[in-house]
């Protein structure tokens, strides 16, 4: 599954296509919001999202994004590892038909962690302009 890549005057923005491992995510938030006897709404607002959204995440209708995966995890109190238990990355690249990278990889690096953790207690505006700012890095 590849990205598109859509053009704007001043920008670009690249669109990610939902794959197996979204879709997987997303059930085992549903699975565990269920366990936890939480509804959607209440999951929504303990992690700063309408009901909607949650409901497009666990459907697979939405890639959720690693930091609203952050607030998710704390909000069902569980390590965001779990997400991703069990997945190898030969079994990602075979379902996809790419090359992928261990998707774990980020987190076992402590620079990375550090980063989610500082960028999780900044507010909205200050996400933004950090993301900005990572993004031109990057470019």
């Amino acid at each position: 599954m590849s990205d598109r890549v859509v053009t704007f005057p001043g920008g670009f923005m690249t669109i990610s296509r939902i794959n197996d491992v979204d879709r997987m995510v997303g059930k085992r938030i549903q699975a565990l919001r269920k366990a936890r006897g939480l509804s959607q709404s209440d999951l929504a607002a303990a992690a700063g999202v309408r009901f909607q959204q949650i409901q497009k995440y666990e459907s697979g209708a939405n890639r959720v994004s690693a930091s609203r995966l952050w607030a998710i995890s704390d909000a069902l109190d569980v390590e965001i590892l779990y997400f991703f238990e069990g997945i190898a990355p030969e079994q990602i690249a075979e379902k996809s038909g790419e090359a992928v990278e261990d998707p774990m990889a980020f987190l076992r690096d402590p620079e990375a962690l550090e980063i989610l953790t500082l960028l999780k207690s900044l507010p909205k505006t200050k996400k933004s302009a950090v993301l900005s700012i990572v993004r031109s890095m990057a470019l």
